[in-house]
């Protein structure tokens, strides 16, 4: 008996939309994550992007557990002495809100050229509003996460 092992006409991606109202934000991006990689699948393998497509909408109304928005910082670094760029949950959250949970699901996918191929899978909304209704996607309310 041979294994089954997925190929390139062989995968199919559902799309996922995940409500992030009120979530944690980790819990989220450990879910979307998961589901980017393809880890929620029979026919998961490390080296192969199997994963589905993940819309998350409401990334604005993300929460963050403790004090963590105010202590929180977003790190960039310009490649310039003394290039570096400090910037707070809380003002990241007012400039762009996405970026968050962009970030946090970035930083649970690997880092490699197969992670970067997951991440284009992600689609993030500061809003209620996204541009996949023709997709159909799957609601995953944040009471699941």
């Amino acid at each position: 008996m041979s294994t089954h092992f997925p190929s390139g006409s062989g995968i199919k991606r559902d799309w996922f939309l995940i409500d992030a109202e009120g979530a944690v934000l980790g819990r989220l991006a450990s879910r979307a994550a998961t589901m980017l990689m393809g880890k929620h699948k029979p026919a998961y393998t490390p080296f192969l992007d199997l994963g589905d497509h993940v819309v998350v909408i409401n990334a604005a109304k993300v929460r963050l557990t403790g004090d963590k928005e105010n202590q929180k910082l977003y790190r960039r670094h310009s490649g310039y002495p003394g290039g570096l760029s400090e910037v707070s949950a809380r003002q990241m959250r007012a400039k762009s809100p996405a970026r968050i949970v962009e970030s946090a699901v970035a930083g649970m996918l690997p880092k490699t050229k197969l992670g970067k191929q997951m991440i284009r899978k992600l689609k993030v909304y500061a809003g209620d509003k996204h541009r996949q209704q023709a997709q159909k996607p799957v609601l995953i309310p944040a009471t699941e996460i």
